[in-house]
């Protein structure tokens, strides 16, 4: 997910000031230095929101399956109790 949205980010800063250069008739050479710059920036910005992102994914599965799991064990204990206590035949 953080490759994604660096490639993303960092593509559209590039793309955003190549734009902006051809629009205000920039030099090709100050055109180009923006458009790298940005490309990095942004592309570093992407990372580490992709990562915090698939950081919370994550994190958030991993409590609602261990919920889920809490949940199974305690109903699996409940009818063992309840099967033990019941009078046999």
């Amino acid at each position: 997910m953080a490759q994604t949205y660096a490639g993303i980010l960092g593509l559209l800063a590039m793309l955003t000031a190549m734009a902006r250069g051809a629009l205000h008739h920039g030099g090709d050479e100050s055109l180009m230095w923006s458009a790298w710059c940005g490309l990095w920036v942004f592309a570093g910005i992407g990372y580490v929101v992709g990562r915090m992102g698939d950081w919370i994914v994550r994190e958030s599965v991993q409590a609602r399956i261990a919920v889920e799991i809490a949940a199974e064990e305690e109903r699996d204990a409940q009818a063992a109790a309840k099967a033990a206590a019941a009078p046999a035949g």
